[in-house]
């Protein structure tokens, strides 16, 4: 076994949330639609709250963040161009975030306008638009209207590949053969698999539906993988389990196309950053320093083509707030 890095020298954070609520800027899910039954963590209380540069740096106390992407946080549909301008304004103010996943909506009209919109904000590299899914592995939706079978929807992927924008993609595990299918339609469409493609059935059987989706999209060379949220549905939280989970994507995918992040606020339902990055650490223990440092941080510079930082963000006081 290699030497451990349980303090990497720098960690960029592949995918965080922040948000204002307020007549202004309005969250669905966190205001009128709060359903803790819908939520895949339960009860999710503890986010219908402010969550801004500072709460957010606050977590990061003593850990060496230097640099960040912000993906949508389901901002009404309406307000995805508002949401990525405020985000601009607190980049201004705080130095982060250093890239941008803003979303448009694949079911909308004007998709192309909307996306030329967004790619026009000079933090912007990507878009996030989650397809429909079904509720459980025994509840197909294919072909359904916004499916990943839905040819409107697809025509959403079709245009991220034609205007240079990567898709973040967030699909429970018996998705992940799905969203393989759609990416191969489109060479050259640069995807981030979100969470670790979501492996909540840890039982054995679940494990091994989840790990030949994760082989169906390893194979497609421009899709990597965001090692994050853990979590799992009415359950607690499990490092060794984690830890697993972790070596396992990294043998499927390698080193060179996995990335750290946190998904805070949301990951703080089921575990402390501390302990996020603890877990991570002891997932990548086996590999050597030059492969840690790249799942840290140089892999989610590259593919979301943020200039080497300067200095670290994490410690820092701010004295402004989120006022833009």
């Amino acid at each position: 076994m290699k030497n451990p890095i349980p303090h990497p020298a720098a960690i960029v954070d592949a995918h965080h949330h922040l948000w204002r609520l307020g007549d202004e800027a309005r969250f669905p899910w966190l205001q009128e639609n709060y359903d803790p039954q819908a939520f895949f963590l339960g009860d999710y209380a503890a986010l219908r709250a402010d969550f801004g540069p500072d709460a957010y740096l606050a977590r990061w106390a003593g850990l060496p963040l230097a640099a960040t992407v912000h993906v949508e946080a389901e901002r009404h549909p309406a307000e995805s161009l508002a949401e990525t301008g405020w985000l601009h304004r607190i980049h201004a103010v705080h130095g982060f975030p250093n890239a941008i996943v803003a979303h448009a909506d694949f079911n909308g009209a004007e998709l192309e306008q909307r996306l030329l919109a967004q790619a026009a904000f000079p933090l912007v590299r990507g878009v996030r638009c989650k397809p429909r899914t079904g509720a459980s592995a025994a509840q197909s939706v294919r072909g359904q209207p916004g499916t990943l079978q839905d040819p409107r929807w697809l025509e959403g992927l079709g245009l991220l590949a034609a205007h240079g924008l990567s898709w973040d993609l967030r699909v429970p595990f018996w998705h992940l053969r799905e969203a393989a299918e759609a990416i191969a339609m489109f060479p050259g469409l640069r995807v981030v698999l979100e969470h670790t493609g979501l492996p909540w059935d840890r039982s054995e059987a679940g494990l091994a539906a989840w790990c030949g989706g994760m082989e169906a999209l390893a194979r497609l060379p421009e899709v990597h993988v965001k090692l994050s949220e853990f979590g799992l549905p009415a359950a607690p939280w499990d490092r060794a389990g984690n830890v697993a989970v972790i070596r396992q994507a990294l043998d499927i995918f390698g080193w060179q196309r996995c990335m750290f992040a946190s998904n805070l606020p949301v990951s703080g339902l089921r575990a402390g950053l501390g302990e996020v990055v603890a877990t991570v650490a002891e997932g990548l223990d086996r590999l050597d320093g030059d492969a840690a440092r790249a799942v840290w941080c140089g892999n989610a510079l590259r593919f979301y083509r943020i200039e080497a930082p300067a200095g670290l963000l994490a410690g820092r006081t701010t004295t402004q707030r989120d006022k833009p």
